[in-house]
């Protein structure tokens, strides 16, 4: 399951590198959806923060939208419930890397998931909180990876049905 954190309209335009952010979850988001992988977004207190960023291609059809007021969404019920059973692999992205990310990777760790932090794909308002959620996450038990990587790793061969689809989305 892909787990986008808190990618939010009022959020992202305080970020350092959100257009980038944005352009590595959006490309996330595609491959998911052409691969068949479930999504889970979180959205932080959207009556203050706003609803997920328009921008990004999310079929809410399929994608499930868990409100939180929590930094770590383990904490929220909806969200736990929303998940697949341990020890299933979560591959994470979003924002802010160094709060909700972070939080979030070390709650579902301590649920006994498998995580994949998407590094290229999280941002903080710093660059340097950016930097010491990506390693705190390592530390403790988080597999780093990162959009392509993690897109390829789904499809798992070039004779993948959608690999050309896929692979467009890359290049």
């Amino acid at each position: 399951m892909l787990v986008i954190v808190d990618m939010q309209a009022r959020l992202l335009p305080h970020l350092d590198g959100a257009q980038r952010l944005t352009e590595r979850a959006g490309t996330l988001l595609r491959a998911a959806n052409l691969l068949d992988v479930p999504v889970l977004f979180t959205e932080q207190n959207p009556r203050g923060l706003g609803g997920t960023v328009e921008s990004l291609p999310v079929d809410l059809r399929s994608a499930k939208v868990v409100e939180k007021h929590t930094f770590d969404a383990t904490l929220e019920p909806a969200f736990v419930d929303a998940l697949p059973p341990a020890p299933a692999t979560l591959w994470v992205a979003g924002a802010e890397a160094h709060v909700c990310v972070l939080l979030t990777v070390l709650g579902v760790l301590r649920l006994g998931y498998r995580v994949e932090f998407v590094a290229d794909a999280v941002a903080s308002r710093r660059a340097a909180d950016r930097a010491v959620a990506i390693e705190r996450a390592r530390q403790d038990g988080a597999r780093l990876t990162t959009v392509e990587t993690t897109i390829f790793g789904w499809m798992g061969s070039c004779r993948h049905p959608r690999f050309r689809d896929v692979l467009a989305l890359i290049k």
